[in-house]
């Protein structure tokens, strides 16, 4: 299993929900970290949370649905002068739910696909070449497994956009210690997800983060969160890395 302590984790939407749990987990397992949010105060407090494990953190505050903002977030990375080896690209926006699904709002589909496809994809191909040179890189791409909703198809559609770039993109790093996979964190009681789903966020752990420790034939799945409710993060990642090979 992969050593991550003192590797800086770059997590997008980190301010709460799935965000958070994932900041808290690699906290614990020893990694520095870069919090995303849209706003520095969204953060303030789980930055000094993770601090006190022991760790190096930093907020960063960026609108990910900006081409501008997305350029300039990037550029104060670059300023950093940080190696960036772990990306979970977890920030994520669900349009408005229309039950009337066969009206088109195409305001929807633009801001999804900017916020859901566009910014983590963005993100990830500026990091792959610098962590191509450097040997080593986890990027975690968080999607979802809704399907047969034309309500929420923005959402959806965004969504699928991301899952083609990875599934696409990943086998351009075989026999690379870079790694491409995405996240189905399942349906979970979250600010996103809403108050009826039948998933508490803290069961996203430790699927959420098991990527990040795996090793390298582990490239391109799709992980669901789900199926590793209740397993130790070793037992995880040995489950995940036995249904790769």
């Amino acid at each position: 299993m992969i050593n991550v302590s003192k590797k800086w984790a770059l997590i997008t939407g980190a301010a709460r929900g799935i965000g958070r749990q994932m900041a808290l987990t690699m906290a614990e397992r020893g990694a520095n970290l870069i919090l995303h949010s849209r706003s520095l105060e969204h953060t303030k407090a789980l930055e000094a949370e993770v601090k006190a494990k022991g760790v190096e953190a930093f907020s960063i505050a960026a609108e990910l649905g900006s081409n501008e903002a997305r350029v300039k977030f990037l550029s104060e990375l670059d300023s950093k002068d940080l190696r960036i080896e772990i990306i979970f690209n977890n920030a994520g926006l669900q349009p408005t739910y229309r039950e009337k699904f066969w009206e088109m709002y195409e305001a929807d589909y633009l801001t999804s696909f900017q916020v859901n496809a566009i910014a983590p994809i963005f993100i990830s191909c500026h990091f792959l070449p610098k962590m191509l040179l450097s040997g080593f890189g986890r990027i975690i791409c968080t999607t979802s497994g809704i399907a047969g909703e034309p309500e929420q198809m923005a959402y959806a559609a965004g969504k699928a956009a991301l899952d083609k770039f990875v599934k696409d993109t990943s086998p351009k790093l075989k026999g690379t210690d870079i790694t491409l996979n995405l996240l189905d964190p399942g349906w979970l009681r979250t600010d996103l997800g809403g108050p009826n789903a039948p998933n508490a966020v803290e069961t996203v752990i430790p699927g959420a983060v098991i990527a990040a420790f795996a090793s390298n034939k582990v490239n391109g799945k799709w992980i669901s969160a789900q199926e590793y409710k209740g397993l130790s993060l070793e037992n995880a990642v040995e489950k995940l890395e036995s249904c790769s090979e």
